[in-house]
């Protein structure tokens, strides 16, 4: 994707992180299209983002906010609303949108969440919310088109001279407290819209937390030390690199299976 006037749809526009990914990637120079189910909600986005209204839970009302777009950040999430809402936003959200691309060569950031392949924390045990953004993680990784895939940790509980990022793999932190990392919504907002426009981001998911020191700047050289993701893990799931295999295909839902199947693409460079 060209670091010059690209057109960023972003995907959860008017939630906290996406309001700070509209207002960054125009900061960048990108042109901006908001995705918004309720425009009452977008009032407060700058007025040079472009609003289009859709649904991801509806994936034919998502052919608009498609047409013609360089790239996307995914900052949606169900907030809360329990296992069904987990499964029809959070990983349904992905897999409309990827459905409605049709292939065509777009980059991606994905924004899911520190400790996701915790399967068995009091968390993802009542919302399920866990499993269903690694199934979307999965789905992007699939689909062959560039990515970045930004799991931050806990938002906005840093200290004041604790803005140094750090890009950890693995997803070993599962305390599912602020003891997991720290970062401010802004840094998770830059880190996602920067990811766009990086070879050395391409293909690789991460944790984000900001440990004591200050804001980082060289943000080729952070993308840069962190390794790529395979292509698939042994069992043929799409994992992040080092990720404990702790969800074989062969359980997963056949729905989860066939949709894995649907977006399946040749990787592209």
């Amino acid at each position: 994707m060209s670091a010059a006037k690209s057109t960023v749809l972003v995907v959860g526009a008017t939630g906290s992180i996406g309001r700070l990914v509209v207002a960054e990637a125009l900061r960048q120079g990108h042109a901006v299209r908001a995705l918004v189910r309720d425009p009452d909600r977008a009032r407060g986005l700058p007025a040079e983002a472009e609003r289009v209204v859709g649904d991801l839970t509806q994936p034919q009302t998502l052919t608009a906010a498609v047409a013609g777009i360089d790239a996307v950040v995914f900052t949606h999430g169900s907030d809360g609303g329990g296992k069904g809402a987990a499964e029809q936003v959070d990983y349904g959200g992905v897999r409309n949108v990827l459905l409605a691309l049709d292939g065509r060569p777009v980059r991606i950031a994905l924004m899911t969440a520190i400790g996701v392949t915790n399967r068995e924390g009091a968390y993802n045990r009542a919302t399920q919310a866990h499993d269903w953004k690694h199934r979307g993680e999965r789905l992007v990784r699939a689909s062959g088109l560039p990515y970045t895939i930004v799991r931050p940790g806990w938002f906005d509980l840093e200290a004041s001279d604790q803005q140094r990022l750090v890009l950890l793999q693995g997803d070993r932190r599962w305390a599912g407290n602020p003891s997991d990392g720290v970062v401010a919504r802004r840094q998770i907002a830059e880190v996602l819209v920067r990811s766009l426009t990086s070879n050395a981001a391409c293909r690789k998911t991460f944790e984000l937390v900001a440990e004591h020191g200050p804001a980082t700047s060289d943000f080729e050289a952070l993308f840069a030390a962190c390794d790529a993701d395979a292509s698939a893990d042994a069992e043929g799931a799409p994992d992040a690199v080092y990720d404990a295999a702790n969800m074989a295909l062969a359980d997963e839902p056949a729905r989860v299976r066939d949709d894995l199947a649907g977006v399946t693409k040749t990787p592209q460079r």
